[in-house]
Parts: C-alpha cells; sequence; structure tokens
C-alpha cells in the first residue's frame, strides 16, 4: 500500500466521524432549537392583500417539548382577533390548528405551550406555520413558515 494512502483515509476517517457528530448533535433528542418565522399576506392559503409583517422568534426545549415564542406584528388591517399554530402542514398546504397563541394587539406579544411529542416532530420538520386572524381576514391575514433557525458555527 503506498505510504500516500494511509494519511488520507485517516483524513477521510476524521472527517467522516466529526459529519456524523455534527449530524447526531443536530438530531439530539434533547437540547434547545431556535425557531424563526417570517409572516406576510403573500404566505397565507389563498394571499391575502396585506401589507402587515410579523416575525416569530422561539426556542424548544426538546427534553420537555416546551415552546417558548415571542410573535411581533405590524401593518394589520385591525386588531388581531386570534392567532395560532398549526400543522402539520407544507408551504402551501393549510392545516387545523394545534395550539393557541394569545395576541393582545400590542406590537409583542410572548407565550409558552407544551408540545406533544409528534408536534414536536412535526414542528422540527418544518411542518408548522403561525397564523394571525383579523376581522377583515378571519381564516388569517398573515401567515409564516416555521423553520429551525441556522446555528452559528
Amino acid at each position: 500500500m503506498s505510504p500516500f494512502r494511509r494519511p488520507i483515509h485517516g483524513v477521510l476517517a476524521a472527517g467522516l466521524i466529526a459529519l456524523v457528530a455534527c449530524a447526531s448533535a443536530q438530531m439530539s433528542p434533547t437540547g434547545t432549537a431556535s425557531l424563526m418565522s417570517r409572516l406576510s399576506g403573500a404566505s397565507e392559503v389563498p394571499p391575502t392583500q396585506s401589507e402587515a409583517k410579523g416575525n416569530l422568534q422561539g426556542t424548544l426545549d426538546k427534553g420537555s417539548r416546551v415552546l417558548t415564542w415571542t410573535l411581533a406584528v405590524s401593518g394589520l388591517s385591525g386588531p388581531p382577533t386570534g392567532a395560532h399554530f398549526h400543522g402539520p402542514a407544507l408551504p402551501g398546504e393549510n392545516a387545523d390548528a394545534a395550539a393557541p397563541i394569545t395576541v393582545t394587539g400590542q406590537p409583542t406579544d410572548n407565550g409558552v405551550v407544551t408540545l406533544t411529542a409528534r408536534q414536536m416532530e412535526d414542528l422540527l420538520a418544518g411542518r408548522w406555520y403561525v397564523n394571525v386572524l383579523t376581522a377583515a381576514n378571519p381564516s388569517g391575514e398573515i401567515r409564516g413558515q416555521i423553520m429551525v433557525a441556522p446555528q452559528p458555527q
């Protein structure tokens, strides 16, 4: 065997071990996941003409399945009449409400909800969205798919 092959194999093996370790950390059943969503009328199904915008930031504790969230909205056609987490659904699909979101009409609302194991699985797989309702848009004025935020490296 060539002396040059041995170091390359070692480098490849080390790279493979590092890749598996990173993948295991990403899929770990414990720890936390940072979540985010950008809400708009264009994301509603069917889309609305709303110029409103929203931003959801959340943290999911995978061990306890507790989701802590902050929702900021602006430019709605009127006060919010409700909001919900929905799923499972991919972008362009509609789903039933999975958990309520308390909205006060203030620029920012915060909350906490405990998920079932299946809900957490769907949320982490990108199959949940957040929907904000108003009197003018009782099915939803703005919506955004919830995604796991990239982790800084």
